[in-house]
C-alpha cells in the first residue's frame, strides 16, 4: 500500500451518511474527506460545518466534477442510487454504495457494468460482514462446529418511525428492503447459497394512520426462503417497534446453533426499591454497528490502493435486490415466488 491518500465524498448527509463522514474525516487509514453532497441546502451547510469542510454540494454531479475527489460514498433514498452510481463510475470515482444496493436486479447490473467498464471498485455496504461476531460465527460456520447448517433465522425491528418517502413502495421498496436487506445478505453468506424460492406475508400494524395513502405498504414482514442447496432462511422484519433496535441471527447446525446480537447497550443493570431489575435496550443500529460500519469503510480504502476487489461487491448487492423483488411479490399474490 502506498502513502497517498484516497479523496472521498459522502453523497447523502443523513443519519447513515454523516457515520460514513465522521469515519472518513477522523478514523479511516489513507482517507481524506474532501466533500459531502446532500440536495438540501440547510443540512449541506450543518454537514460541511460540522465536518470541517469548505462547503456542502447540493449537486452531486458538482462534486463528481471536483479533482480531489478520488471514491464516492452513496447514502441517499434507494431510487437514486443507479443514477448516482453509473455517473460516479463515468466519472472514474470508486463506489461505496449504501444497500440497498438498487431497487431491481436489472438497476444493480447496470451498475455493476458501469463500473466493470470504468474499472472502479464497487463495494455495497453490508456492514455486518465486518462485524466481529459475525466474522467469528462464519469462522466457527467454516470449521464445522455446529455441523453442517441447516437453518439460518435472521431479524431485524426497528424502534423508529419510517421517513415520509419509506411508505411508497415505488420509491423504497418496503422494510424488506429497507430493514431486512441486511438478513438477506446475512442468510446467503451463512446458507452459502441463492434463494430459490420465498414466501412472504406481512401486514401494517403500526402506521395505521398511513394506509388509506400506502396501502400495500407493511410494517411487519415474515420471510420463509429455500435455498437452492436446500437449507432453510426465516426473515422476521419490523419497524416502528418503539422498543429498541433488535437485531438478532441464529444458525441452526446439524450439531448445535450459533446466537449472534444482544439486545443490552449496556453492561448497566440497576435494582431499585421495587425488586427489579432493570437494563438498557439496545437504542439504535448506529450503536451496535458502530465498529464494523468503521471497518467496512477502511476495507474500501484499502481495496482503492491495493487494487483487490471488495469483500462484498456488487452481486451480494444484487441478489439481495433480486429476494426483496420476490419477497414483495409474494406478498402481493400471497403466493411462493421462484427465483431465478
Amino acid at each position: 500500500m502506498n502513502n497517498r491518500k484516497v479523496g472521498v465524498c459522502v453523497i447523502g448527509s443523513g443519519r447513515a451518511g454523516m457515520i460514513h463522514a465522521r469515519n472518513f474525516r477522523s478514523s479511516v487509514p489513507y482517507a481524506k474527506l474532501v466533500a459531502v453532497a446532500d440536495p438540501h441546502e440547510q443540512t449541506a451547510r450543518e454537514a460541511a460545518r460540522e465536518l470541517e469542510l469548505d462547503h456542502g454540494y447540493t449537486d452531486y454531479r458538482q462534486a463528481l466534477m471536483n479533482d480531489a475527489v478520488d471514491a464516492v460514498v452513496v447514502v441517499t433514498p434507494t431510487v437514486y442510487h443507479k443514477e448516482i452510481v453509473v455517473a460516479a463510475a463515468r466519472a472514474g470515482k470508486h463506489v461505496l454504495c449504501e444497500k440497498p444496493m438498487a431497487m431491481n436486479p436489472e438497476e444493480c447490473e447496470e451498475m455493476i457494468q458501469a463500473c466493470a467498464e470504468a474499472g472502479v471498485k464497487l463495494q455495497v455496504a453490508f456492514m455486518r460482514r465486518f462485524d466481529e461476531s459475525f466474522l467469528e460465527a462464519k469462522r466457527q460456520v467454516e470449521e464445522g462446529m455446529i455441523g453442517d447448517v441447516v437453518l439460518v433465522k435472521s431479524l431485524t425491528r426497528g424502534p423508529s418511525t419510517p421517513q415520509p418517502w419509506m411508505y411508497d413502495l415505488k420509491m423504497s421498496n418496503g422494510p424488506l428492503a429497507e430493514v431486512n436487506s441486511h438478513d438477506i445478505d446475512t442468510l446467503r453468506w451463512f446458507l452459502g447459497s441463492e434463494f430459490s424460492s420465498v414466501y412472504a406475508i406481512g401486514g401494517n400494524y403500526r402506521n395505521k394512520d398511513v394506509a388509506d395513502r400506502y396501502p400495500d405498504f407493511y410494517d411487519n414482514v415474515v420471510l420463509t426462503g429455500s435455498a437452492r442447496n436446500g437449507k432453510l432462511g426465516v426473515i422476521d422484519g419490523a419497524v416502528s417497534v418503539g422498543y429498541g433496535y433488535d437485531a438478532r441471527v441464529e444458525i441452526l447446525g446439524t450439531e448445535g446453533v450459533i446466537f449472534i446480537g444482544q439486545t443490552h447497550e449496556k453492561t448497566l443493570v440497576t435494582a431499585n426499591g421495587g425488586k427489579q431489575l432493570t437494563r438498557p435496550f439496545m437504542n439504535s443500529w448506529r450503536s451496535l454497528y458502530k465498529d464494523a460500519y468503521l471497518a467496512e469503510d477502511t476495507h474500501f480504502i484499502a481495496c482503492i490502493l491495493e487494487d483487490r476487489q471488495p469483500r462484498v461487491g456488487g452481486i451480494d448487492g444484487k441478489m439481495a435486490a433480486a429476494v426483496v423483488h420476490a419477497g414483495n411479490a409474494s406478498l402481493a399474490r400471497k403466493a411462493i415466488v421462484q427465483l431465478e
